[in-house]
């Protein structure tokens, strides 16, 4: 009905066409002394005199009045347009298109309202733009595409018109969702050299799992398909199948659309070596230093990882000499009789070029200082690839944009020069967290968080946390200059009031009061390495209550219930992690010292702690963590039991209560100790059903630990240990850790947790 209503719609049209040029051929040329509109209820009649080509004294003819009603055709507004002439007055006599008043939808759930109005806008159809049949049809067809896109492909969408008063009518597009299409098989046919279930691991699309509705590992999407076509294609070319192909896919859908089949046929090929490794071309006379950087090993299996990795690290490295369009190619020379490739790496160093210019668009808020500064590569410089990858990710390590891109062009007219234009899409860098996080040892608590990490657009940070606990509570405001010198010297100023008690398994009201303020510089050595020193001046006091453990009273009684201190702070780390939340490769270390030599606290005190991240496979990771701490007390005072160490449970030896380690006193108390050594291996793989998500994963590890007090000997007596599993999930609140542990070393009175978990923990 729709096609026949358009046909006659059309044919309407042009017999009007036909018929309005007739009239206006009827006419003999006339001075036109008036033009008169008539029909109009929305459009100005200034877009009709203005879309006219005949204007008031000038002479009408036949071809100026087929022009009149092309043009007002044109504009697209009107259903029919006529003109008309009473004596020397042309009078132009239109109908207006109706006008979309309101577009409303019915039955999404997939997509917002807003979400698909944008959608609607994109293709051109909105409130109060003329009402067209074609626009609809093309607007029904945009909205199925989003949903396809989302692996609805049963998605069905009508369109309802409601005429309304003054010529508007209402848009309610219909929409039926339908189920997402799941896959319900994936077949690789023509492998040989690898079983079809190794092959179908290095696919991120399966046919789903209990844990699908979170990972939607089983809804189809071709973006997904190409990825892992390309992820199959890589597999095979690093393990020597250098002929190996894709020779089609087919994806066929049921007749409801919700079910999907996927068959990859494949071509492997033989398996080639790598016969020898050889360089031609300009070097620029290191070719030492190139060859240093080869990584495809002859006498192995051809590789295609190596061969792009020396091929980037070449590029890479012409580029840090300023030769910023150096080509360099790999070139295999295949001997099919032998199943032996000899790869030649031919590079041309081009010119060498400078860096005329660092243009900096996008930041609206943020000012072009803040980004300048990180920059290592610098104008009027020669071109230095390292630098520029180096400013790249320290732009990007700012947290201020969601996107960055750093592009060279070359300056016209200029052959040794090139441009980098940086272009940057800001994101909000304030925001307010509200939060709870609940623990085996903490129970429920409540975080609250005021942050604006680039204040006023100059860089700076401001943060006001609040953290709410049975044992623990702390009020921290903080202030950072990260360029509190333009060498990059940053200055914390921090004013924090802290509540805890330690000692939670005896029960009582007593509390232990730290409130203090401290100012800190972290000064740069390296690109990835911080040293910081700082001061603070702190007032800690112990609150008497029921139930006080005996070391307190002992230290109150010869030292005071309040102690001032004045501890000078040193640190120093290093974090080479490819990710702070789920990190896969990488080390990261961190230092850190306490020396009280003003005030009633004299000590010192230190930390070191070393995390490494081994990748094991695609999927699996082993990551080990170390902890040493040691302390003492100076001038003949005892440490300061208020700044003692504790061991045992989360982010220490699990399986364990926590901080139950180690020495007590007469009451029964864990006090802690002066010196400690902990160690945690993990082997992370992902959970079963969720495919390669490194949001969510299963680890199992063994633990090792041991806590000592103030002058007790060192022995491998106070060892424990434990084993276990557990789940790691970047949730909405932070990183969890879930842990069930099993102490396979402990002593006598140990008291043992196996089940424990807390939010916003590493290790």
């Amino acid at each position: 009905m729709s096609r026949t209503r358009f046909r006659w719609r059309t044919v309407a049209t042009l017999v009007s066409l036909s018929l309005a040029a007739q009239l206006a051929w009827a006419v003999d040329p006339f001075t036109v002394r008036d033009i008169r509109v008539e029909g109009l209820q929305r459009v100005e009649p200034g877009t009709v005199f203005s879309s006219l080509p005949v204007r008031v004294g000038e002479t009408y003819t036949d071809d100026k009045g087929a022009a009149a009603i092309r043009a007002l055709y044109g504009l697209g507004l009107f259903s029919d347009v006529r003109l008309e002439t009473s004596g020397d007055v042309l009078v132009v006599i239109v109908q207006e298109r109706p006008t979309v008043a309101e577009v409303s939808f019915a039955g999404n759930k997939e997509f917002s309202n807003e979400v698909l109005q944008g959608v609607l806008r994109d293709a051109g159809l909105a409130a109060g733009r003329p009402y067209d049949k074609a626009l609809i049809d093309r607007a029904e067809q945009e909205l199925k595409r989003q949903y396809i896109n989302r692996s609805l492909y049963a998605a069905e969408v009508q369109t309802t018109v409601t005429p309304t008063e003054r010529n508007q009518v209402n848009l309610t597009f219909n929409i039926t969702e339908g189920r997402a299409a799941r896959i319900g098989s994936i077949n690789i046919v023509g492998n040989h050299a690898f079983s079809e279930g190794t092959l179908k691991d290095q696919l991120d699309l399966d046919t789903g799992g209990w844990l699908s509705w979170y990972t939607k590992s089983n809804q189809y999407s071709r973006a997904k398909l190409n990825a892992d076509l390309e992820a199959l294609r890589s597999f095979y070319l690093s393990r020597g199948y250098l002929d190996f192909k894709i020779d089609s896919t087919q994806v066929a859908m049921a007749p409801d659309k919700e079910s999907i089949s996927v068959t990859i046929n494949v071509t492997e090929g033989e398996r080639f070596v790598v016969s020898g490794v050889s360089l031609e071309g300009n070097y620029l006379d290191r070719d030492d230093q190139f060859k240093s950087l080869v990584a495809i090993k002859p006498g192995e299996a051809f590789n295609a990882d190596q061969v792009a990795t020396t091929t980037k690290a070449f590029t890479d490295l012409f580029g840090n000499y300023g030769y910023a369009f150096a080509s360099v190619e790999a070139r295999q020379n295949v001997d099919r009789t032998n199943n032996r490739v000899a790869i030649v790496l031919q590079a041309q160093p081009g010119r060498r070029v400078y860096v005329r210019r660092i243009n900096v668009q996008g930041n609206t808020r943020t000012r072009d200082e803040v980004i300048r500064r990180e920059f290592r590569q610098y104008e009027s410089s020669w071109y230095d690839a390292e630098k520029i990858s180096l400013s790249r990710d320290r732009v990007d390590r700012l947290g201020y944009f969601t996107e960055l891109s750093i592009t060279s062009a070359e300056v016209p007219g200029a052959p040794d020069q090139v441009d980098l234009n940086v272009e940057v899409k800001e994101k909000p860098t304030g925001s307010i967290q509200i939060g709870a996080g609940y623990s085996t040892a903490e129970k429920l608590s409540f975080t609250f968080g005021l942050s604006q990490e680039n204040a006023f657009g100059s860089g700076n940070r401001l943060d006001l946390q609040l953290n709410t606990g049975k044992y623990n509570r702390t009020v921290v405001v903080s202030a950072t200059d990260p360029y509190f010198t333009i060498n990059g010297v940053s200055r914390t100023v921090d004013v924090y009031y802290k509540t805890q008690k330690p000692y939670q398994d005896q029960g009582g009201d007593y509390t232990l009061v730290t409130m203090g303020a401290g100012l800190k510089f972290g000064v740069p050595v390296t690109e990835l390495d911080t040293v910081y020193l700082g001061m603070n001046a702190e007032r800690t006091r112990i609150k008497p209550g029921t139930n006080i453990p005996a070391a307190y009273l002992d230290y109150a009684n010869r030292f005071g219930y309040s102690s001032y201190a004045f501890p000078f702070t040193l640190g120093w780390s290093r974090d080479s992690r490819d990710s702070a939340l789920a990190p896969n490769s990488g080390r990261y270390q961190r230092l850190m010292g306490e020396l009280g030599l003003i005030g009633d606290a004299r000590y010192v005190k230190t930390n070191y702690q070393i995390q490494q991240y081994i990748p094991l496979s695609k999927q699996y990771t082993l990551a080990l963590n170390g902890e040493v701490g040691w302390g003492k007390g100076l001038s003949g005072r005892p440490f300061p039991v208020f700044k003692n160490f504790y061991s045992g449970g989360l982010g220490s030896v699990r399986g364990f209560e926590q901080s139950t380690l180690g020495p007590r006193d007469v009451t029964g108390a864990f006090i802690g100790g002066t010196r400690k050594f902990t160690l945690n291996t993990e082997f992370i793989t992902p959970f079963p059903g969720a495919g390669n998500d490194r949001t969510l994963r299963l680890f199992g590890f063994v633990d090792v630990g041991a806590l000592y007090g103030d002058g007790e000997k060192i022995t491998g007596d106070a060892i424990r240990a434990s084993t276990g599993i557990g789940l790691s999930w970047i949730s909405p609140l932070g990183p969890l850790r879930f842990a069930f542990g099993v102490p396979i070393r402990k002593k006598p009175g140990d008291r043992i947790q196996k089940l424990q978990f807390q939010v916003g923990t590493s290790f």
